[in-house]
């Protein structure tokens, strides 16, 4: 009985889901996300690659997200829901053996966001619930002197952590802007002494018109800013930027060539508690 109760009320929300579809206050596989990742923030899903010219390092990034549902509450409001899958890892060279995986990073979850307004100036929220875990990886162990390196062993980092996030947009002329902030609370950290409660706030800069356009696409110069605020174990800030130019449309999908400077605890969660400073030159793909 139970289960034909639970069939049943499957049904009718398909048939009421069908209905509100028809009438185009429900999509089903959105054309776009609706809240576009953070470009400078290293905890979005994106695909691509980041050298470091000093170590000749690289950050490998592989991964998306999706807006699954979309919910027309009004002509000016919109709610989505989506999920994300993520994973950024550590190649070194080390030992004469290249494009070692060091330590990688995984994310997964899901989020929910709305839009507020339409035309060039609108409100943004949104609502990530992640599942943040962190391991060390063969390329950081030695095996001529059998032991992790530099002594650095691995420890069982694991964060699961909500997050709301505002932005609004305007634009200033041919100058689009997203500002936006957020906080964040971990519901489960591991290890224990890293602080539950963070926050986000930064600022995104863009505009088509100065370049122009290529390949009957347009060119996008850009400047972003992206500052964390998070107990590491101590309260510390730290912050990254990037500037660049995307081929494609800024919300949409297209590449992404940018340098990027960043500067505070490690982005590696295995080596959450070095300060650390990078300049790098980068490459994405954008699926939005």
């Amino acid at each position: 009985m139970k289960f034909s109760i639970k069939t049943l009320l499957v049904f009718v929300l398909i048939i009421n889901l069908n209905i509100s579809a028809q009438s185009g206050l429900f999509e089903f596989l959105p054309d776009s996300l609706q809240f576009v990742p953070l470009k400078a923030n290293h905890q979005e899903a994106r695909v691509g690659i980041l050298y470091y010219p000093e170590t000749g390092y690289l950050k490998v990034d592989i991964g998306n997200n999706i807006d699954l549902l979309k919910f027309n509450l009004s002509d000016e409001t919109s709610v989505n829901v989506g999920i994300e899958f993520m994973a950024y890892a550590l190649s070194t060279n080390y030992q004469g053996k290249r494009l070692q995986i060091d330590a990688l990073d995984g994310f997964f979850g899901g989020h929910a966001s709305a839009k507020f307004g339409s035309g060039n100036s609108y409100y943004l929220s949104r609502l990530r619930i992640i599942h943040n875990s962190a391991h060390f990886v063969d390329g950081h162990y030695d095996f001529r002197d059998d032991k992790w390196r530099d002594n650095i062993e691995p420890i069982p980092f694991t964060q699961d952590f909500g997050e709301l996030t505002v932005a609004g947009v305007n634009s200033l002329g041919s100058v689009k802007i997203r500002c936006f902030a957020s906080i964040a609370y971990s519901t489960l950290v591991r290890p224990h002494i890293i602080k539950k409660y963070s926050g986000n706030f930064g600022v995104e800069v863009h505009s088509d018109s100065i370049i122009g356009s290529a390949f009957n696409h347009p060119v996008n110069l850009f400047f972003a800013n992206y500052n964390r605020y998070a107990g590491m174990p101590k309260y510390n800030l730290s912050t990254s930027n990037q500037a660049g130019v995307k081929f494609g449309e800024w919300n949409g999908k297209g590449i992404v060539l940018y340098l990027s400077y960043y500067y505070g605890n490690d982005i590696l969660s295995e080596y959450y508690f070095k300060r650390d400073s990078k300049f790098g030159i980068g490459f994405t793909a954008d699926f939005n």
